[in-house]
């Protein structure tokens, strides 16, 4: 009798395309300006993504867009969540922030731009080519999704 085995990794092949931006934008600006540049319809998700570590908990804001002409689906997603504590010593208030990665190993990228679905290298490079058109944007640039130890923060 012959014996069948199912390699996992199979399944969870990256089917899309990462893209790291570097901006001081909040989330809201960033998409609005890429709805304005890249002309798309970016909307707040009605979900976030929140993971707990370490007794702590973070939540990283989405906003997606269909694209039907194209038939792929876009996600921005932040990479950084600050928390803001405050504490009372002595008859005084002191806060203090911690900051939470969803990438840990891209501490610097502020926002995924993650696409799923139909397109090719050519695509992403002018998208990217149109975003690094925007003055408010430091830079960006595709991220090779194997590179990635925690990808799987990714899939949703």
């Amino acid at each position: 009798m012959a014996t069948y085995t199912l390699n996992i990794n199979e399944f969870c092949a990256s089917d899309y395309a990462l893209i790291g931006i570097h901006t001081v934008l909040n989330e809201y600006k960033l998409a609005y300006l890429l709805n304005k540049y890249l002309h798309t319809s970016f909307s707040k998700a009605s979900y976030d993504l929140d993971f707990t570590k370490k007794n702590t908990q973070s939540f990283y804001s989405v906003y997606e867009y269909t694209n039907t002409e194209l038939d792929n689906d876009w996600f921005l997603i932040a990479n950084v969540y600050k928390l803001t504590q405050k504490t009372v010593t002595t008859g005084f208030f002191s806060e203090s922030d911690s900051i939470t990665h969803l990438v840990p190993e891209k501490k610097k990228v502020d926002f995924f731009l993650k696409i799923e679905g139909d397109f090719d290298l050519e695509y992403i490079v002018k998208t990217i080519d149109m975003i690094n058109k925007i003055p408010q944007i430091i830079t960006s640039y595709k991220i090779e999704v194997e590179s990635l130890k925690s990808k799987d923060f990714l899939i949703f």
